[in-house]
């Protein structure tokens, strides 16, 4: 290839680039104008109030008996249960801990703590916690489209981690790799030297004891590192399952709002 040929080839990335980043930033807009943002929502009023759905600071969120809608907010987590009406922000009973718990669930992780095997919140060998206990835990449970903020460092989690796990990841050309968690250990690094990430793409998972899943990766170009900014990120891209990270933080601290 010719150097002008190569000039050009980097100057569309580039421009390809920055269009993302500049659709992106767009997409923060909207979101930063949204107060809360709909992470679960089972019952009656599910298809008014989906997964995903952002909220403004002015609204008021009605349900009918049998409803149970979870937003997040600046504040933190809470749960919705009809029936009643609720203002988004309503005042509740919560502090400067759930701030910081939301800035624990979006918190970028490295690859260290993952080879040493530390759990968040890991107080027993034998329960088994609802999810991962960060957005960006790649939950190998379930399938769907995964949002990785950092494709060097995409980690599997997997809820059981009382004996040593094993699995499969396999390629669309047919390239695999093994994935082996050890006894303890609930984190393993995605093994990107012998199956590379590639956005856009589906890999299948295959466990001994499990379904075979699909698993899109969509590698953000940039993240936000407001929280309710990241939950209404992941569910304009789809990546619904780590919205769940959100809902479950809310049902571990029994937040109520109804």
């Amino acid at each position: 290839m010719s150097s002008v040929e190569n000039a050009k080839v980097h100057g569309k990335a580039a421009r390809m680039a920055a269009c993302a980043a500049a659709a992106l930033a767009l997409a923060w807009g909207g979101i930063a104008a949204a107060q809360a943002v709909v992470v679960r929502s089972t019952g009656p009023s599910a298809a008014q109030y989906p997964m995903g759905r952002k909220l403004p600071a002015t609204a008021s969120v009605s349900l009918k008996a049998g409803d149970h809608v979870t937003v997040i907010d600046k504040a933190g987590t809470r749960v919705l249960n009809g029936p009643g009406t609720f203002a988004v922000t309503g005042a509740v009973n919560r502090d400067q801990a759930g701030t910081m718990a939301l800035a624990g669930l979006v918190a970028r992780t490295g690859g260290a703590r993952v080879r040493t095997g530390a759990v968040r919140g890991a107080t027993s060998p034998v329960a088994t916690p609802a999810g991962p206990d960060s957005v960006w835990y790649l939950d190998v449970t379930k399938g769907g489209t995964f949002c990785a903020a950092d494709p060097a460092q995409i980690v599997l989690w997997r809820p059981d981690r009382t004996e040593t796990g094993m699995g499969k990841l396999i390629g669309p050309d047919g390239a695999s790799a093994d994935v082996t968690w050890n006894a303890g250990n609930a984190l393993k690094l995605w093994p990107a030297e012998a199956l590379p990430i590639v956005d856009g793409q589906s890999y299948s998972f295959r466990n001994p004891v499990g379904r075979t899943l699909t698993i899109k990766l969509k590698v953000l170009p940039a993240v936000p590192e407001d929280a309710v900014a990241v939950a209404g990120l992941l569910a304009e891209q789809g990546c619904t399952a780590q919205l769940d990270v959100f809902a479950n933080a809310a049902n571990a601290d029994g937040a109520n709002g109804g």
